[in-house]
């Protein structure tokens, strides 16, 4: 004689239930807990001479601002070297962008730099449509920096902030808030 024994399943329905329940508390505390930790970000308005060199420059524009701020650096070793600020010949020569003729600084408006007396850099662009004219100003250990975006710059003789601002230039600032850095507060 053979028996048949039938097993039947264990009922996967209260399983599902509680795997089901269990998710939507862990999603119920992590919503709460992102909501009360939350912080509103407030981005700073700049005045209208200015532009945020995060939020209101192009990529080609970031990418020459940058590369101005790291090649400062050397801009300033060789002025104590020489006691006078490098050509953008020898920038270029040294290979130091964004003075460098090569692939990347064609791509970002193929900028043709001169000095200008008596301590500022203006790279007008060849290509507008890119990128705007950039006029760095070493005056100082921090220096300061402008885009013009006008297809037919002139070149300006007076340096000063009026009168840069005047002939339609805006300076560029680079702001740190919380959007940037992250702030732990423990």
């Amino acid at each position: 004689m053979s028996t048949t024994q039938v097993v039947r399943p264990a009922g996967a329905g209260h399983e599902t239930l509680y795997v089901l329940l269990l998710c939507l508390i862990i999603l119920a505390v992590a919503a709460t807990v992102v909501t009360l930790h939350g912080e509103t970000q407030e981005i700073a308005a700049v005045p209208s001479h200015q532009l945020d060199a995060r939020r209101d420059l192009s990529p080609a524009e970031q990418g020459i601002y940058a590369d101005l701020r790291v090649t400062l650096d050397e801009i300033q070793l060789l002025l104590q070297e020489q006691d006078a600020l490098p050509t953008p010949e020898q920038l270029a020569k040294e290979g130091f962008a964004p003075f460098a003729q090569d692939a990347s600084s064609v791509s970002r408006g193929d900028h043709h730099w001169q000095l200008l007396e008596p301590s500022a850099y203006l790279g007008v662009t060849q290509a507008p449509s890119i990128s705007g004219s950039l006029l760095m100003r070493v005056h100082s250990a921090e220096p300061d920096i402008w885009l013009n975006r006008q297809a037919n710059l002139a070149v300006p003789s007076d340096l000063t902030d009026q009168a840069l601002i005047a002939a339609g230039w805006q300076q560029v600032v680079a702001q740190f808030d919380a959007g940037v850095t992250r702030q732990h507060r423990h």
